[in-house]
């Protein structure tokens, strides 16, 4: 069954893209045709690159790896935040970060600034500096808070991109190449689809149409993380009495089979010393 169907993309605007003189001629595989100077995309075409996106985001998700959502464009941004809140993996709505990823380290310590204001304000630090001062800092950690609140509990490089408008967030599908993460994304008919592993050709300045199309490789995200939760389950219960017995290290075990006294014979004598302690 196809995430998404053909009609719910047509209702959606999915179909209309840019004006043809603005087209780029390697999306020319998923137009369609021209209607009063506008290309219209295929949306059979849509709908398979949909299910094959969801399908793959389903088992990155699986595998307990994080997608990282970008769109900092205003048609996008409340969709994006939404769902990528109801699945807990972290988005970027606001300006990209340049470096985001190709310097992640340097992000990273932004973030744990950010956790260290928290600290100090929550232990009164702060409260024996000037106002002036106290309000720099508290301006300071609400920048922090709006662009990278997203992003607080991504602690590695993300394994995928999904991205809404791929000539916006050209800086962001740049960085993820040279790292080789796998980039999803809508891309619209006036955008370069070649540097992008998973297209998927639709409207990308529609709100409905980024919103059907987010929503349902959401949802396959979902069904990821919900079965992977289940093996957890299953592994656990699997597991529960079968007490594993610690092993010695290898190197022990080796010692103690090179140490370990040949077999005896029953009928063999037994040392003259052993015989004298029996007696008695």
């Amino acid at each position: 069954m196809s995430r998404t169907t053909f009609d719910e993309l047509l209702e959606a605007g999915s179909h209309f893209g840019h004006l043809k003189r603005k087209w780029n001629p390697a999306m020319a595989p998923y137009i369609f045709m021209e209607r009063n100077g506008i290309h219209i995309i295929d949306l059979h075409k849509t709908v398979a690159k949909v299910d094959q996106a969801a399908d793959a985001l389903k088992q990155i998700a699986k595998s307990g790896k994080r997608i990282l959502f970008v769109a900092t464009k205003k048609q996008a941004k409340d969709v994006i935040e939404e769902k990528a809140k109801s699945i807990g993996m972290p988005y970027v709505i606001e300006r990209w970060p340049g470096g985001m990823l190709t310097n992640f380290p340097t992000i990273r310590k932004a973030v744990k600034k950010m956790a260290s204001i928290d600290k100090l304000l929550s232990d009164g630090t702060y409260d024996k500096l000037s106002k002036r001062e106290n309000l720099q800092i508290r301006r300071k950690r609400a920048k922090l808070e709006k662009n990278l609140g997203s992003i607080a509990d991504l602690t590695r490089l993300p394994s995928a991109l999904f991205v809404v408008d791929v000539m916006k967030e050209k800086i962001a599908v740049s960085e993820a190449k040279r790292l080789g993460i796998p980039v999803f994304a809508i891309v619209d008919t006036n955008s370069d689809p070649r540097d992008i592993d998973f297209v998927i050709p639709a409207n990308d300045d529609a709100t409905k149409s980024i919103d059907v199309i987010v929503g349902a490789c959401c949802a396959a995200i979902a069904e990821g993380l919900e079965e992977r939760k289940a093996e957890k389950i299953d592994m656990e219960a699997a597991g529960e009495g079968d007490e594993p017995k610690e092993r010695a290290p290898r190197r022990l075990r080796s010692k103690a089979r090179a140490e370990k006294p040949e077999a005896k014979d029953e009928n063999e004598e037994a040392p003259a010393d052993v015989e004298e302690a029996d007696e008695a």
